[in-house]
């Protein structure tokens, strides 16, 4: 009975993983805003947080060992980006997908492997490339409704210039090792908390 109790996600847990997720969103506020200034920046927007987030994930699932918590994070970060105006369908469903997978990946493993949660991680960090993920799937009818929105004529310009096959998957493959790269650091960074909590 102890076990199945301790498994489940406690208050101090939800605590825990919102308090990640706060930090999680600001570094992403802060990229997205960046992204503004040029359009490559927003297209491998997914690759920059994810080189910068690694430590940020990787100490979250160390102290929550548990299944739910890539999920929450993932629920936490959308209704943040719904409340500020940043929703997107797309956005959502590419959490939603990332998370689900991440989150099997980290019970495959065991929560206490380095790799799982590593490679839940790079998986996880994929979710952002439903922000710029639009641009592909409806061209020209996106880059109108973002103009109207008050993007510059030069900004949705250049856009168009970078919406080709190639960069759509250099910007996966540049999140996912990113991603990887930084969990690694995180890892370095955070030794003291791994070893406290078990992972190898």
């Amino acid at each position: 009975m102890l076990k199945t109790e301790t498994n489940k996600l406690q208050i101090k847990d939800l605590v825990t993983i919102g308090i990640f997720s706060a930090i999680y969103f600001v570094v992403n506020l802060i990229v997205m805003v960046c992204g503004g200034i040029s359009p490559i920046i927003w297209i491998f927007m997914p690759a920059i947080i994810g080189l910068l987030c690694g430590v940020i994930f990787m100490l979250m699932t160390a102290k929550v060992q548990k299944f739910g918590a890539i999920l929450i994070m993932s629920i936490i970060t959308a209704l943040i980006y719904f409340a500020t105006g940043q929703f997107t369908v797309v956005l959502l469903v590419s959490f939603a997908i990332v998370s689900i997978i991440g989150e099997f990946i980290r019970r495959g493993f065991g929560y206490k492997s380095f790799t799982g949660n590593l490679i839940a991680y790079a998986i996880f960090s994929l979710g952002m490339t439903g922000s710029p993920l639009p641009i592909w799937l409806f061209g020209d009818s996106f880059l109108k409704s973002i103009m109207e929105q008050g993007m510059s004529a030069s900004y949705v310009e250049g856009l168009k210039t970078l919406t080709s096959t190639g960069m759509l998957m250099s910007m996966y493959v540049a999140t996912f090792i990113a991603a990887l790269i930084s969990g690694f650091i995180g890892k370095s960074m955070l030794k003291k908390h791994f070893k406290k909590a078990g992972i190898v």
